[in-house]
This record gives structure tokens, C-alpha cells and sequence, in this order.
């Protein structure tokens, strides 16, 4: 059952969790939760405090800024907890992110100390330098002792549920970081109201994989679970598959979040190819026994006790989510932006219909605005105790994100089932405008380009006289095509353009005649992606908000 919260403040989390949970292990290193061991979350408060004490002890006051910079680990918790639940505001910043782009947000926050690591002290420039420096690595030295009750309750004092907590910075994919305001409300409400999604325990353990400085990992990766008493894993090396599935089998997690990349990684990388080289399953009636007997593999080959696999971030494959339902995988479909902290709707294992994201969440309001009244489509927009407080120091932008009666505008574009579920069809602002004034969804397009074999990723854009797909092959593909032409751009386009055309005309054949590939392009490189793997649209042709198929 879940605790119930006397506020929703971090203050409370972070106190009603080292009084609740006592000495069951909260965050620690695979090896530590494998073995039963981590900081437990009475050690988590007493850390949090000291580090609390020490921002005192540099003069830091009530509502003063604190960078948080550092990769996942048991300390960053620490940190964010220590920081916010004192009543400063926490800043994290992704690890992706280079000096000028720290510098820069450590200016425009006006932090007055940064809590990083080892590694990414070296990226900090003039300006994070001049702050009060605590190194993160610090955090996990020392007593870590327990506190009573009482000695808990006045650990940190109490604050309002309006006020401040933290600032994101997002890379985004528009190109122009803005600093996302939450308060405490906004981001321990997300995170309680999930109980309608899925309950934590004391029993569940969660393997960390994506950046805490985001949003998504954050509220459902670190608050969710504080809530609930879980035990968190994080990786000492990034997550490849050398280092994530031996953690697998390690932690055998009950609970993980990803974005669609990883699991789609997979499932083109090993699980398919399998499957292709079946006779049978080429006859479809036969694909839900295969896609069945396929996911029992790989539910064994993520530890075998999940119970929830999270997906958020960008929208999942439809071959790729076609499979996880057939095969029974306990997948879970979230929607949500960093402006909402983050959760909006979403489903739990075995209640997801293919291609919708679920219904709201409770407590959340939804609606469309300006619906088309042939299709239903419409702008997505939100109104919540989950919604930001605003851009920081930024009033212009802050209302061009708000209608004049409150709700906020998300930018992307849904419909709505007669259950209430809700359906993504895509980004406003990616949105295409066809010769004939018809709405092209880019990604619905991508979706179809990348079910393909030799397709890494692709992109869609407008020209004028039509549709264009960027497209990146696997490594393989590539070396193979490149071979003898010592890396040159366009012999290796020229090469690979019969590849590009095949799939140009499959994929056109699946699709509506207005929306249509005019062009097939190589991307010889990856795409440049954001901390969820999306692509950072703004680096490529096409990035204009007005771009536009025929025009």
C-alpha cells in the first residue's frame, strides 16, 4: 500500500522515507543491492543533511541555486535530496553537456555552488569554477548514522509546496536550452500519482540506466522509488551490453525505465534477425506463437523477475511494441514533457493498446485544442498540479506555452479514443504540410522507414517539390557498401543508393500518396541525439517550423 505523504514536498519524501523504510537499502552500486547491501535510506537523510550543513557553512541561503553535475550514482541522490530538501534549488546538468554549455547555465541559474564528480570537474569552465565546489565523491565519506524519529522530523525544516525545487536545463530538440521551473508540488505529486500506473515495495529493485539530470529518470527513477521504499542500482560504465547484461543478471530488476531506443536496439540487433531466419514466420498467423516463445527469451535475458519495463521519452517502433505485446513483455507506455515533471498519461503492463500512450493521469486534465473535425487531431494541452511553474527568467516564452486560461500547450498534436486514451501523431512543429494542405506526420514515416533491416535511424523532412528521408544504415551495411572507396561521401551515397531506393519504394507503398518519399538521402554518420534519443531535428535540413512538403 502506498504511504500516504503529509506534504508533497521533497522535505517529506526524503523524511517520511529514512522514518518509514529505516535501514532497507535504498541506492547503491549493482554490486552493493545484488548483495543486499547500498546506503539505506536512514543513511540517505543523515548524508543529505550533512551535505545541507556544509551549503550552510558556505553562506548559502533558503533559495539559493546548486548545480548538481556529476554521472548516476548513489551520491547524486544525495546531492538532489540534500539540495532541495533544505530548501535551495537544485540544478542538474546533463554530463553530455560541454564547458561553454555549463557555464553558461551556471550563469544564467546564478548558482552559488556546484556539487560534480571527478570526471566531469574537468569539463568545468571559468564561471563554475568560481563557485563553491563540492565534490560529489565526498558525499559517500564519512558516519552515516541513523536518526530517531524526532531527530528526522527536525533534520530539515519545512518547506512550501510551491515553492522552487529545482531548474532543467533540457538540450531539447530545438536547439535553445530553457530552464524548466518546478516546484516541489509539481514534481513529488508526478511522482505519487503513478500509484494508478504501478506500486512500488521494499521488494522491487530498479536498475538506473538513463541520466538522472533528466527529467524522466529523476521524478519515476530516484522520487518514485524514495516514495515507495525500492531499492535503486546504478552502472559504474555506461550502459552497453558488455556492462548492461551481466548487471541484469546481477540485480535481475523488478522495475526498469528506458526510451525506445534501447529496447528497439535490441530487438532489431538480435531479435529479429532470429526470427527472420524461421520459414514459418513469414505466414502472419503464425507471428504471435513466435513473437510469444521470443519474448519469454528475452524477458529471461533481463533477469527474469520484471514486473514493469517503462518506455517514455519518444515514441516506441509499431513492430517493435507489436512484439512486446505479443509476446507477453511486462512494457508500460508513458507521455510526458520535462515542462510537466514529466508523467501525463500513460499505462501499465498488460492494459497498453498499440500506438496509444493511455489515458491521462489522474488528477491531470487533458484536452485538444483546435481539433480538426475530420481527424479529431489537435493540440495536446495540460493542466495539472504537475505542470511547471514557468521559464526561468524567461516571461516571453513562459506565455507563448500558456493559453490565456492556463493550460499548457505541449506542442505536440494527439487524438483521443472513446475510452479516453490517448494517441500521439506527433510534433506541431515537425509537423509537414503537404502540396494539398494535408497534415504529414514526419515520425509515422520514420516509423516505417526504420522497420527495415539495414536502417539504423532515419529522418523526414519537407523540400519544395517534396518528402526527403535522411537515412543512416547499420555499421555493417555501411562497411560492407565501403568498401574500396576510402571513406568518400559520394561514392559511398552513390553505393549505398540502391539499398536507399529499395527501401523508398517499400515504404511508399504502405503509404498515402500525399505523403509520400520524394527523395532517399544517406546520412553517412549517426544522427545527433538528445539525453532520450531523439533527434536533434534543428541540425539538419528541413528545420524550419515552416517547412513544407511542395512549397
Amino acid at each position: 500500500m502506498t504511504r500516504q505523504l503529509a506534504t508533497f514536498t521533497l522535505r517529506e519524501v526524503l523524511v517520511g522515507s529514512a522514518m518509514a523504510y529505516g535501514s532497507t537499502p535504498a541506492l547503491g552500486w549493482v554490486d552493493e543491492i545484488a548483495s543486499g547491501g547500498g546506503m539505506s535510506y536512514a543513511a540517505l537523510l543523515f548524508r543529505a543533511r550533512a551535505l545541507a550543513e556544509r551549503l550552510a557553512g558556505l553562506g548559502l541561503a533558503k533559495g539559493d541555486k546548486v548545480a548538481l553535475f556529476a554521472e548516476n550514482r548513489p551520491e547524486w541522490g544525495v546531492a538532489y535530496f540534500g539540495i532541495a530538501a533544505a530548501g535551495y534549488v537544485v540544478v542538474p546538468i546533463l554530463t553530455d553537456f560541454g564547458t561553454e554549455q555549463v557555464d553558461n547555465i551556471v550563469t544564467h541559474a546564478e548558482c552559488k555552488a556546484i556539487v560534480a564528480s571527478q570526471k566531469t570537474r574537468a569539463k568545468l569552465g571559468p564561471r563554475a569554477l568560481d563557485l563553491e565546489q563540492v565534490p560529489v565523491e565526498e558525499l559517500a565519506v564519512g558516519p552515516a548514522g541513523a536518526l530517531s524519529d524526532a531527530e528526522a522530523e527536525k533534520a530539515f525544516p519545512p518547506v512550501a509546496e510551491d515553492s522552487l525545487a529545482a531548474i532543467i536545463y533540457t538540450s531539447g530538440t530545438t536547439g535553445s536550452s530553457k530552464g524548466v521551473m518546478l516546484s516541489h508540488r509539481n514534481i513529488v505529486w508526478d511522482a505519487w500519482a503513478c500509484r494508478d500506473i504501478i506500486v512500488g515495495s521494499p521488494k522491487d529493485r530498479l536498475l538506473s540506466v538513463l541520466p538522472l539530470a533528466h527529467t524522466y529518470e529523476c521524478t519515476l527513477g530516484l522520487v518514485f522509488p524514495a516514495i515507495h521504499g525500492c531499492r535503486v542500482a546504478y552502472l559504474d560504465k555506461p550502459p552497453v551490453a558488455s556492462v548492461l547484461l551481466p548487471a541484469l543478471a546481477r540485480i535481475r530488476p523488478t522495475i526498469m525505465l528506458t526510451v525506445p531506443l534501447v529496447i528497439e536496439k535490441v530487438y532489431r540487433g538480435s531479435v529479429a534477425p532470429e526470427l527472420a531466419k524461421i520459414g514459418l514466420y513469414k505466414r502472419d498467423w503464425l507471428k504471435p506463437l513466435f513473437h510469444r516463445i521470443a519474448g519469454k527469451k528475452l524477458y529471461r535475458k533481463f533477469g527474469g523477475a520484471l514486473r514493469f519495463f517503462g518506455v517514455g521519452g519518444a515514441a516506441l517502433a509499431p513492430d517493435v511494441e507489436r512484439f512486446l505485446s505479443d509476446g507477453k513483455f511486462p512494457y508500460a507506455i508513458g507521455y510526458g514533457l520535462t515542462e510537466t515533471a514529466p508523467l501525463i498519461a500513460g499505462s501499465g503492463p498488460f492494459r497498453t493498446t498499440l500506438r496509444s500512450t493511455g489515458p491521462r493521469l489522474k488528477g491531470v486534465e487533458l484536452r485538444l485544442a483546435d481539433a480538426n473535425p475530420q481527424t479529431g487531431e489537435g493540440e495536446i494541452q495540460a493542466r495539472g498540479p504537475n505542470v511547471m511553474l514557468g521559464y526561468y527568467k524567461d516571461a516571453a516564452k513562459t506565455a507563448e506555452v500558456f493559453t490565456e486560461d492556463g493550460w499548457f500547450r505541449t506542442g505536440d498534436t494527439g487524438t483521443f479514443d472513446s475510452k479516453g486514451r490517448l494517441f500521439i501523431k506527433g510534433r506541431l512543429k515537425t509537423m509537414i504540410l503537404g502540396a494539398s494542405g494535408e497534415n504529414i506526420y514526419p515520425e509515422e514515416i520514420e516509423a516505417l522507414i526504420n522497420q527495415h533491416a539495414p536502417v539504423a535511424e532515419s529522418l523526414v523532412y519537407g523540400e519544395k517539390g517534396g518528402l526527403v528521408a535522411l537515412v543512416h544504415l547499420k555499421p555493417e551495411i555501411l562497411d560492407e557498401i565501403a568498401k574500396g572507396f576510402k571513406d568518400r561521401v559520394a561514392d559511398l551515397e552513390h553505393a549505398a543508393s540502391h539499398v536507399l531506393e529499395s527501401i523508398r519504394k517499400e515504404v511508399n507503398a504502405r503509404l498515402g500518396a500525399f505523403s509520400r518519399i520524394g527523395k532517399v538521402k544517406l546520412q553517412p554518420e549517426p544522427f545527433e541525439k538528445t539525453p532520450t534519443q531523439k533527434i536533434k531535428r534543428f541540425l539538419y535540413p528541413g528545420k524550419k517550423d515552416d517547412a513544407a512538403a511542395g512549397k
